[in-house]
């Protein structure tokens, strides 16, 4: 029995019964026709239509080897110097991981902290909090905190040491090794 033809158009797959449905199988799967190209070999005589100059057009610098004009716009006012600049980057600058007490007491009421060890930088790295600061951990204000907790760290604003005094814990700010040495 053949496929029936409705109004010229061809049957889609749920109109074909089973046995008519080619079944997909994985050694068969192809790319389709033309998905794939193989590259081009520049270069490789006149017959390639992409021999002795290889596509790079006739003299000039752009035909040479090695060049990258990166960043010129053929005289024309390029875009890194038409932007405005803004600001500068101090070299004498720290990277403090900064951390919220709010934060360390959630971390406490979880049961990531323990509440009665000193809480530093190693400690704040391990239970997620403290990302990335190479000259430690500030302690900021941001939040309530109601655990006595013990803590040693880089640095900690008046609002954060007062916070965590009033709690009934205790701040230590380790001094930098080089203002030790000034002093």
């Amino acid at each position: 029995m053949g496929v029936v033809r409705l109004w010229g158009r061809l049957p889609n797959k749920r109109e074909q019964s089973e046995s008519e449905c080619k079944t997909m199988k994985l050694n068969e799967i192809r790319d389709n026709a033309g998905a794939r190209h193989r590259r081009m070999r520049i270069g490789r005589g006149i017959g390639s239509g992409k021999g002795k100059t290889g596509g790079r057009g006739q003299k000039g610098q752009k035909s040479r080897s090695g060049v990258a004009i990166k960043g010129f716009e053929g005289g024309q006012m390029p875009l890194h110097m038409r932007l405005p600049k803004r600001g500068f980057n101090n070299p004498f600058g720290k990277d403090y991981a900064e951390v919220n007490i709010g934060m360390i007491q959630k971390l406490v009421d979880a049961g990531k902290l323990d509440a009665k060890a000193v809480i530093d930088h190693e400690t704040l790295k391990a239970a997620g909090l403290a990302r990335g600061g190479k000259n430690g951990v500030r302690l900021l204000a941001k939040g309530e905190l109601s655990a006595a907790l013990t803590f040693k760290v880089a640095g900690a604003s008046k609002g954060a040491i007062a916070a965590v005094e009033k709690a009934g814990g205790k701040v230590e700010v380790t001094v930098p090794a080089k203002a030790a040495d000034a002093e």
